[in-house]
């Protein structure tokens, strides 16, 4: 089967398109012949820092696929031949807290992932793909999607009539704003992009700031709830835009931390004083991706997807998320 390979730092370039044999499933495990991936930051960073990230051997990149089981191992009574799953981005993440022996089962870091064209899971690691969405749409809930309902509606804590604000377009920050609407929940959503801010108001996005013409966009967002500030955030710039975020936030308010796009440092005494919620969100477990799945079928949510490239031009997916200009996911079709 083919394959892509990190085999050193060399970045988007270096990446290589390799011969592997087909892997066969062993007690609890499916085999899949993967369909479509999508790419998240954290997919592009590894490739381009793999070593800072421990991979010193030949990885597979890529959290995220979905695709056909082929065969099935010993004991697998989940699954059969012919049905239609999409990966966990946690193997060993069922429910419950995040624990140590999780971290060591990220597909596309800790082990191999799926841009590839057949790849084993665990039966657990797997779930069905909703009937009403495609390969290319289902290989975007893992991460991206999974993230944005554990920052609003999870540990976010979300609830119609409240106020959400989302930084930015891309994959997490869209898939809030969709989940956002869909539950009644208002949402003041950043960008640069006059172009992107029109985009997000066809999602539903109720108020909009671009932070290029207004800098100071936290004192914008206190201004746009009568001084009160928002619920909940969805933090996905990091350091750089934190504080501002802190200040944007109501007293009591919640920020889901899921962002390294920006440096920079923040003072912790007003996160005190505000009495916030600050929580870091790394995805989720395999039972909070299940009830995402059903509340996306419930409302029909379809996954918004830039565009679809592929395999055999899988670096042209990284050159464009590492130029920021999509909006909403990047899809690679196998």
């Amino acid at each position: 089967m083919k394959a892509y390979q990190i085999e050193s730092d060399g970045g988007i370039d270096a990446l290589a398109l390799a011969d592997r044999d087909i892997p066969k499933p062993g007690p609890g495990e499916i085999l899949v012949k993967m369909k479509a991936n999508s790419i998240n930051y954290r997919d592009l960073m590894t490739i381009k820092n793999a070593g800072a990230r421990g991979i010193t051997e030949p990885r597979i990149p890529n959290s995220d696929g979905a695709g056909v089981v082929e065969e099935i191992g010993e004991g697998v009574t989940e699954f059969k031949k012919g049905d239609r799953v999409v990966g966990c981005f946690f193997q060993n993440w069922l429910s419950g807290s995040i624990h140590d022996d999780v971290m060591g089962s990220a597909l596309g870091g800790a082990i191999d992932g799926l841009l590839c064209e057949y790849a084993v899971l665990k039966e657990s690691g797997a779930l069905p793909i909703p009937a009403h969405l495609s390969f290319e749409e289902a290989a975007t809930l893992p991460c991206a999607g999974l993230t944005a309902w554990n920052c609003l509606i999870e540990s976010g804590a979300a609830r119609p009539g409240q106020t959400a604000l989302l930084l930015g377009t891309g994959g997490v920050s869209i898939f809030a704003q969709q989940m956002a609407a869909a539950s009644g929940i208002r949402t003041i959503l950043t960008s640069s992009s006059d172009e992107k801010l029109s985009r997000a108001a066809e999602f539903g996005a109720n108020d909009l700031v671009n932070y290029r013409n207004i800098p100071d966009w936290e004192t914008e967002v206190m201004k746009l709830t009568n001084g009160h500030g928002v619920d909940v955030v969805v933090e996905v710039g990091g350091a750089g835009t934190l504080a501002k975020s802190v200040e944007a936030v109501r007293i009591g308010g919640r920020i889901s931390l899921v962002g390294v796009l920006t440096g920079g440092q923040i003072d912790p005494t007003s996160i005190m004083r505000k009495s916030i919620s600050l929580q870091g969100i790394y995805v989720g477990p395999r039972d909070m991706f299940a009830r995402m799945n059903a509340s996306l079928t419930q409302s029909q949510i379809h996954p918004v997807i830039e565009t679809v490239v592929d395999f055999k031009e899988a670096r042209d997916a990284y050159r464009l998320m590492e130029s920021g200009q999509h909006f909403g996911k990047i899809v690679i079709s196998i």
